[in-house]
């Protein structure tokens, strides 16, 4: 079973990721990217849909035309993991 970030953890979290922000309400993790278009947006979004399947941890997000937002949670841990911090870093290694 996965388990949630403990407070050691999560206080790491604005250092190790910091363009991603815990989102209110939830315990999870968000971001947002701008792309130039369409296309790119959507080919941002198919490379991080093959890392996510490389990490077996699958985002929720939304398209907009340039837009992207990406939110990762734990659906099993109920909350925040490892699983979504090493996913989220892994995303931001491609965003680049």
């Amino acid at each position: 079973m996965v388990e949630r970030l403990n407070a050691q953890e999560r206080s790491t979290l604005a250092g190790r990721l910091p363009l991603w922000s815990v989102l209110p309400g939830r315990d999870a993790l968000y971001r947002r990217w701008r792309f130039a278009d369409f296309s790119e947006a959507f080919g941002f979004m198919t490379r991080v849909a093959l890392l996510a399947e490389q990490h077996n941890h699958h985002p929720e997000w939304c398209n907009t035309w340039n837009t992207v937002e990406i939110v990762l949670s734990t659906h099993d841990a109920g909350g925040l993991s490892l699983r979504d911090v090493t996913l989220a870093s892994a995303i931001d290694g491609i965003a680049r």
